[in-house]
């Protein structure tokens, strides 16, 4: 039987989002997981050549750290605003292990949930909750894909603190037994997702740049203004489309649209900002209220704090 390793990192954070201009509460529009799938007879290569393109690339920076078998560079370092122009051998080393994984019988993946306009207060924010489900949903289409490959898998997530690790396990490990009566891929799945220090895997060091190569793709479909238009024009990065799997997916909240799957976070013309500067998230005037609500109450007792 063949066996799948996911390697699987966070899109943006579980906080409320309003603006990217707001003081308070400007973070991601949307949370979710993204990373990698590969064979796991494949996994000790790629992670090999991931740390070579790496040592080469960054080679100033991993001489000079107290420990350069633990030095790493964070997606969103690679991608930023700017990469293209300023850092575009960075952008053509992500392109070429892209091509590494899909010749290795690997895939991207990501699944994501965009999060409702407002203060903790105004969404009923429950972060956990949120969390919770986000991490539910992208097991369920982890263990879809590892179905029609007739492989099973074991998911890896970037190491988090001791508290959110002993609280996540029981209910991921119930989810999948528990979802395994009806859903027979389930079964698919080995173990609840194992927490490893992205220090110590080159994988999950790669896991986080395609977390975040997504996380740009996203914010520049749902907010109509990004500076991360390159993203989806950039030539270089030809190599992503069609790389994600089928079950990749991104769940609106409350729009008119159909939800992103597959490559679709790829796409130059945006559905939701057709003529690239209105289509809002909400309606102009009900945005600025809400905006002007949250800076009010930011401004006010601190019940949000």
């Amino acid at each position: 039987m063949v066996v799948l390793l996911a390697y699987i990192d966070e899109i943006g954070e579980t906080g409320a989002f309003v603006a990217r201009d707001h003081d308070r509460f400007n973070t991601s529009p949307a949370f979710g997981y993204a990373g990698l799938v590969l064979p796991a007879a494949k996994a000790r290569q790629f992670g090999a050549e991931f740390d070579r393109e790496k040592r080469t690339l960054f080679r100033a920076e991993v001489e000079a750290a107290p420990h350069p078998g633990r030095w790493e560079r964070k997606g969103s370092s690679v991608f930023r605003p700017d990469s293209l122009e300023r850092y575009p051998e960075q952008i053509r080393v992500f392109a070429g292990l892209v091509r590494r994984v899909r010749a290795l019988g690997g895939s991207l993946f990501y699944y994501a949930d965009e999060k409702p306009i407002g203060t903790p207060k105004q969404t009923a924010l429950d972060a956990d909750g949120h969390e919770t489900a986000s991490m539910r949903e992208a097991l369920n289409r982890l263990a879809r894909h590892a179905d029609t490959q007739d492989a099973n898998l074991m998911v890896i997530i970037d190491q988090v603190n001791e508290k959110t690790r002993a609280a996540r396990l029981p209910e991921m490990y119930g989810h999948i037994l528990g979802r395994a009566a009806d859903h027979p891929e389930m079964r698919r799945i080995i173990e609840p997702p194992m927490h490893v220090d992205s220090r110590l895997s080159a994988n999950i060091q790669f896991a986080d740049w395609i977390a975040a190569c997504t996380t740009r793709a996203i914010e520049y479909q749902l907010l109509r203004t990004s500076p991360f238009g390159w993203v989806p024009r950039c030539k270089e990065l030809a190599s992503v489309r069609g790389a994600f799997t089928h079950e990749s997916k991104l769940h609106l909240c409350h729009r008119s649209v159909p939800d992103f799957h597959h490559s679709d976070l790829l796409r130059p013309d945006r559905p939701l900002h057709p003529d690239g500067a209105l289509g809002a998230h909400i309606p102009p005037a009900v945005a600025r209220r809400i905006k002007a609500a949250a800076e009010r109450a930011h401004a006010g007792s601190g019940a949000d704090r």
